[in-house]
Formats: C-alpha cells, structure tokens, sequence
C-alpha cells in the first residue's frame, strides 16, 4: 500500500507546476477545456434525445403493457449515458493528448529540464508512436465498453464492476500519460508497459486518482497538464537504472 500512496505522489508533484509554472499550465489546460467541452456537448446532445433513442433500441417492448415497456426504457436510457459517460472517461486522455499535443509537449519537456535532462527527438518513429496511441486508444475504448456491459450483473455490477473500472481506467490512464517520456528514449507501448508493471502499484496508485478526479466535473481542466508533468516523473523512475 506504501508505493500505492506514493504513486499518488507524482499527481501532487505535477500539481505544483500551477504554482511555479502558471502559464505553461493554463497552455495545458486550452486542449482539456476544448476537448471537454466536446464531450460535454456530446453527452447533453444523447440526454436531450434519450426518449427516442431508448424507442429505437427497444422495438420489442412496443406492444408491452405498462409499466413494463416505461421500466425497460428507462433502464435503457440509464444504460446509455451511463455507457456514454464511461467511455468518454476512458478515451478522454487520449484525445486530449492527441488534440493537444504541441502544449504538452511543451510541458513534458520542461518537466524532464527541471530533472535536469532533456532526451531531445531521438525517439520512436512518428508513425510508431501513432500507431501505439491507436492500440491503446482501441483496448481503453474495448474495456471501458466491456466494463459497462459488466455493470448489469446484479450485486457484482454494483461492487466489483466500479472497483476494476477504477483500476484498469487508471493503468491504462498512467500509460498513456507516459507517452511522451517512453517515446522520446525509442521505447515503445510493449516495452512500457512492461516498466510500469514492474512497479504496478505506484504506477495504479497515481493511474486511479487521476482517473477519479477526471470523474469531476470540470476537474479534467486543472488535472490533465498536472498529470502529463506527473506521468513524466513517473516514467523516469521506471527507466533502467542506467537512465
């Protein structure tokens, strides 16, 4: 549980940088906010037309007596923002990484010059790096589906579901945000992967409170730039000790 806790340390250390570094910060914030308000829009745009989505997702339930077709659909507009909402936490980071990508660039690198090194571009291909985000874009996108599938086990999709969706939205979160420190030492998604999972707890511990602070609403804007500087951190005690 100690390197859990200090896991959500790096989150906190990120966080500083809004103090000693207000302007690249806000400049973080701009893809967060847009980004955000993408989703935002998408999510009311759903709500607004659950009453005609819910009657063409359940054409069975036309010729129900009532309360029985009322019950279903409501339970299937539920179901839907519920979904909508899951993913979109899941798939935000890598979209707002994607949109946003010269800022935290920016960012990324002025956190590894406060550490006192700066990796430069000699890192994986472009092509490469894009091809990983689109794999891990794919597998978040798939879990976070699958997770949401799993919230209608009675008993275990009330418990057990939001726990693992807690955990496996916050590993995969950790490892988007270290994209930027990987790529830019050649190393690509496989072998991150297997750098973070050797210390799977401290990765998990700052992956999931960043993952339940995106959960609040308008918390995404502040968090995001803290977490790439946080992820970044991260990533260098995850390197080789020949780093």
């Amino acid at each position: 549980m100690r390197s859990f806790f200090s896991g959500m340390g790096y989150l906190g250390r990120g966080l500083r940088l809004w103090i000693t570094s207000p302007r690249l910060m806000l400049l973080g914030a701009i893809p967060a906010v847009l980004v955000g308000a993408l989703y935002a829009a998408g999510i009311v745009l759903v709500a607004l037309n659950l009453d005609a989505i819910a009657g063409w997702a359940t054409p069975f339930a036309q010729g129900w007596t009532e309360p029985w077709r009322t019950d279903i659909r409501v339970l299937g507009s539920v179901a839907l923002i519920g979904g909508v909402v899951l993913l979109a936490v899941f798939t935000f980071a890598a979209v707002t990484l994607a949109v946003g990508d010269p800022f935290y660039e920016r960012i990324w690198r002025a956190t590894e010059k406060s550490f006192g090194s700066d990796p430069g571009d000699t890192g994986l291909p472009w092509w490469r790096s894009v091809l990983g985000g689109i794999r891990l874009f794919a597998t978040t996108a798939l879990l976070g589906l699958l997770l949401f599938a799993g919230g209608f086990i009675p008993i275990v999709g009330q418990t057990v579901v939001p726990v693992l969706g807690a955990l496996v939205g916050g590993w995969f979160l950790a490892v988007e945000l270290c994209g930027f420190a990987f790529d830019s030492r050649g190393i690509d998604l496989a072998d991150r992967r297997r750098m973070l999972a050797a210390r799977r707890s401290r990765t998990l511990g700052f992956g999931v409170l960043t993952y339940l602070l995106f959960l609040v609403p308008f918390a995404a804007v502040v968090i995001m730039p803290a977490a790439v500087a946080g992820a970044t951190k991260l990533a260098r005690d995850s390197l080789p000790v020949v780093e």
